[in-house]
């Protein structure tokens, strides 16, 4: 039998298009890569994206935290602590708080100002055989490293004609004048509060202490 071995142009296309394929191959196989790059770049930017959003909301949490933390406002010479309104839908309502000296001498709180109402100091005293409600004489007056309670039956803040209701949850602003000039603004949150019912005695009055901020 004879045998006809392939003639050098035969080899050669051969050759060429063993070649061919290897580099089309090649070729896809960088398209693949390439693909699957920019899909992980694609997936590492997403990624980088939720941890950017993930952060703005951690962060305004915090905000949200640290806005909402207003239990305290310190000054160098007086610390209001634990402030609250009593929550009211119409009438006079109260402010409530513990005060605290931060100097070694006293502290006299001669008015207090609120955009929601004008204020009065207000105390407890017996009238008639009852304990009635009547301006403060003196303002209030916190001893030297002492705290003074603002409390329902005793001393208080008297929102004297609140614009409107006083629900729960609102948020009031307030300022104390000090002897002297000094100022100290908080905010108090207002809430529910069952007791605090005492009658008002308008016999005694404070115009310095009942005007709007």
């Amino acid at each position: 039998m004879l045998t006809v071995a392939p003639s050098r142009r035969t080899r050669s296309a051969v050759v060429a298009a063993v070649a061919a394929a290897f580099a089309l191959s090649g070729l896809a196989g960088c398209a693949n890569s390439e693909a699957k790059t920019d899909t992980s770049s694609t997936g590492t930017s997403g990624t980088g994206t939720s941890t950017a959003a993930n952060s703005n909301a951690s962060s305004g949490t915090n905000t949200g935290t640290t806005s909402t933390g207003t239990d305290s406002a310190a000054s160098n010479t007086l610390t209001v602590r634990d402030p609250w309104v009593k929550a009211a839908d119409t009438g006079m309502t109260a402010a409530f708080a513990t005060l605290v000296n931060n100097t070694q001498t006293d502290v006299t709180i001669e008015s207090a100002t609120s955009p929601a109402s004008p204020i009065e100091l207000h105390t407890m005293a017996m009238k008639d055989g009852k304990m009635v409600m009547e301006p403060k004489q003196g303002g209030f007056v916190i001893k030297a490293g002492a705290t003074h309670e603002l409390a329902p039956g005793g001393d208080h803040l008297m929102l004297m004609s609140p614009s409107a209701a006083v629900k729960p949850g609102d948020e009031l602003a307030f300022t104390l004048t000090l002897a002297g000039g000094g100022t100290v603004a908080f905010t108090a949150v207002a809430k529910p509060f069952a007791g605090a019912q005492e009658s008002y005695d308008p016999g005694m009055t404070m115009p310095s202490a009942s005007a709007h901020s």
